[in-house]
């Protein structure tokens, strides 16, 4: 036995020896004269026994901790007394107090104090003692011993109040999940975690400046995407510069910007999802049409110069490929062949192109192709076993040379190496379904374009939507960035709130799947240039509506699947750019698998509904299992917090938190209103204005409207 763990000090603090054991859990016998509910014997008052308390098991290599599962009393035959015992005393059942403990890991001794290591090698013999830890052993088990464990978000009501602290890079570089049903303090908890570690930054920041700074800015990133307009005026306290958006902003708020995700930043991928573009016909056309506007450069309607410019196009790099080859390509065996065999290819598919085309200027410059490949062919006619004799370099330039003639009236013939459907390019939202009609009806298919075109054009001049998703030439994806993500060192502050409570229901799903797409690529970019990762964090409220698991049975893809995939993608690769999650959702059951499989940290509140608590018992070992029996009973600010984050399953009393800075996320208040004891006027003229988007007319009669 460790003599840090001896009989000198064992001897006051044994409460009972071991009974059974097993690697699940071991049951231990208590003294009968064992502390009833609160334990003096180890320096300090301390509640014992309790669910979920620990309990120390000494062994050679320090002391097993467990953490108590079940308590009970069973009735012995014969009672356990000390001593003689007197035969002729009849003996009657005797309660029994016995505990259940699950295995959490070995407490050693270290230098100074203790230190906690998962995991158990050394299990105990039945009849080892069991003993109530100290104040200070408490405290080692649930304290968080890694460098950067700075941020304290609560304190462990069952280890003596110990204060909890947790690393951001654990929380946030591997994506928390938030769980719990409404007014269990999951919102609160969003909100701490975000203020405490801003906080937390600052203070550490202020320390290592001389004299310290008023306004000290940290070069942290967090966007909280807000579906129900709960964080407006969380953080206003926290930084002078919070970015705040929102759609149809009151014009006397100059904090609240216009929320835009213009119809340019969309790629080719969403808009098929919004506009249900079919994958035969619709969607190849709605490709081209986005990668001209994007580039600014419509092609020629006429659809034979369409097909010319692409074929000579593809010409021209298998002919330069026989230049930048090794010396004699051309003019050895088999390269001789190839070149032969391609230019008797082109000049068949010229002279199908002589016959479609009318007398111009286009035809005189395919006539030369035609003629310059058979100069070249009359000179070297292929044997009677087919075979061509050399070519020489300059047989391979005269074709380039007559080929390159045909961009005077096609455009260039290189290829195309400028924006793509998918480029974040602006371009007016009017010229796409205008642009696609003319393609449709050229290419004789507008009987299958019809009703697409007439969806982008119903979207488009949806006023409600156009607030969002309309043209701004104001907006260019630079500023973008700069507004959304944030500037240089978090100059422009360091949290976003976008509002997503008015952003119509049709294109939510979208706008969220933009947003956060664009984020993510950006971050991708960032560090491809420079090679570091750029820390950031979204924040996404109500993730069960937006990260919602669904089916692969449907072969089109839904914007509420899109945006799934999105997130999906986000928890799948993120760290590797720096992008973390942090998710907050009261119907854990509802959302998408993989999404909380990437999760590596969970901070669970109140739940009560039993799909969702079956759910959350998978995510912590079996034998610990029975910690989340309180999940159903569990007070606000109370919360298991388990994961990565924290080196054993805990119960955390959360950091108060001020009433403004709480999201607005309170119940709503019925008998205070009911009585008069708070005051509700109604002008349903006023909403009705708003609703119908009038004009406000302080002539107009709200009875009329």
């Amino acid at each position: 036995m460790n003599d840090d763990f001896g009989y000198d000090q064992l001897r006051d603090v044994v409460i009972g020896t071991v009974e059974s054991v097993s690697p699940r859990e071991i049951k231990v016998l208590l003294e009968i004269n064992a502390p009833q509910n609160t334990a003096i014997n180890n320096g300090v008052p301390t509640l014992f026994p309790k669910i979920n308390g620990f309990i120390l098991i000494p062994n050679e290599s320090g002391a097993l901790v467990g953490m108590i599962s079940w308590m009970g009393v069973e009735y012995s035959q014969y009672p356990k007394r000390k001593g003689l015992k007197d035969f002729e005393v009849i003996d009657l059942p005797y309660p029994l107090r016995k505990i259940i403990i699950n295995p959490l890991g070995t407490l050693k001794k270290m230098k100074e104090g203790y230190e906690l290591e998962r995991g158990v090698f050394s299990f105990p013999s039945v009849g080892d003692l069991a003993v109530i830890p100290s104040d200070e052993q408490l405290r080692s088990i649930v304290e968080n011993k890694e460098q950067n464990a700075v941020v304290r978000i609560g304190v462990a009501p069952l280890a003596s109040n110990a204060p909890i602290k947790v690393d951001p890079d654990k929380i946030f570089g591997r994506h928390i999940a938030v769980l719990g049903n409404t007014g269990s303090g999951k919102s609160c908890s969003v909100a701490g975690l975000i203020r405490w570690s801003i906080e937390k930054g600052k203070e550490y920041k202020s320390s290592k400046m001389p004299g310290g700074e008023n306004d000290i800015k940290l070069n942290a990133r967090f966007i909280i995407l807000d579906p129900n307009g709960e964080y407006t005026n969380t953080f206003n306290d926290l930084t002078n510069s919070v970015r705040k958006f929102k759609v149809n902003i009151d014009s006397t708020d100059a904090n609240i910007s216009q929320l835009r995700v213009p119809v340019w930043l969309w790629n080719s991928y969403e808009w098929s999802s919004i506009t249900q573009a079919s994958g035969r016909t619709q969607r190849p056309l709605l490709r081209r049409v986005l990668r001209e506007l994007r580039s600014g450069q419509i092609e020629d309607n006429n659809e034979i110069k369409i097909s010319i410019k692409g074929y000579y196009s593809s010409c021209l790099v298998s002919l330069k490929n026989f230049l930048r080859n090794s010396p004699g390509s051309h003019a050895e065996f088999p390269g001789k062949q190839n070149f032969g065999e391609l230019i008797r290819v082109i000049r068949n598919d010229t002279n199908g192109f002589l016959v479609e085309l009318a007398e111009g200027e286009l035809k005189v410059q395919v006539s030369a192709v035609l003629n310059a490949i058979n100069t070249i062919l009359a000179g070297h006619a292929p044997n009677q076993a087919g075979y061509f004799p050399a070519f020489n370099k300059s047989n391979v330039e005269n074709i380039i040379s007559a080929i390159l003639e045909i961009e005077n009236s096609v455009g260039s013939l290189e290829i195309y190496k400028g924006p793509n459907e998918d480029s974040p390019c602006p371009f007016s939202s009017e010229d796409l379904p205008d642009h696609l009609e003319r393609l449709a009806q050229e290419q004789g298919v507008i009987q299958f374009l019809d009703f697409l075109i007439m969806r982008i054009r119903t979207m488009l001049s949806d006023s409600r939507m156009s607030s969002v998703i309309g043209d701004d030439p104001a907006v260019t994806i630079l500023e973008w960035l700069e507004n959304y993500i944030g500037k240089d060192q978090a100059s422009s502050g360091e949290i976003t709130i976008i509002d997503l409570s008015l952003v119509p229901t049709e294109v939510i799903h979208l706008v969220v799947a933009v947003i956060s797409r664009i984020i993510f690529e950006a971050l991708q970019r960032y560090r491809r240039i420079e090679g570091n990762e750029l820390s950031t964090v979204i924040v996404m409220e109500e993730a069960h509506t937006f990260i919602r698991r669904y089916g692969d049975t449907s072969e089109e893809i839904s914007p509420e699947t899109l945006c799934c995939q999105s997130f999906e993608r986000i928890a799948r690769e993120g760290r590797k750019f720096g992008l973390g999650l942090l998710l907050s959702s009261q119907r854990p059951s509802e959302l998408s698998p993989t999404v909380l499989s990437q999760c590596n940290t969970f901070l669970l509140h109140r739940i009560v509904n039993d799909r969702d608590q079956e759910l959350v018992r998978r995510l912590v070992p079996d034998n610990l299992g029975g910690l989340l029996n309180e999940l159903p009973i569990l007070p606000s600010r109370k919360a298991i917090l388990l994961g990565w984050a924290t080196p054993i399953p805990l119960l955390v009393e959360m950091n108060f938190l001020k009433e403004d800075h709480r999201p607005r996320s309170a119940d709503p208040k019925f008998w205070k209103v009911w009585v008069g004891d708070e005051e509700r006027t109604i002008d349903w003229g006023k909403i009705v204005i708003d609703w119908q988007s009038l004009e406000d007319d302080s002539n107009d009669d709200p009875a009329e409207l």
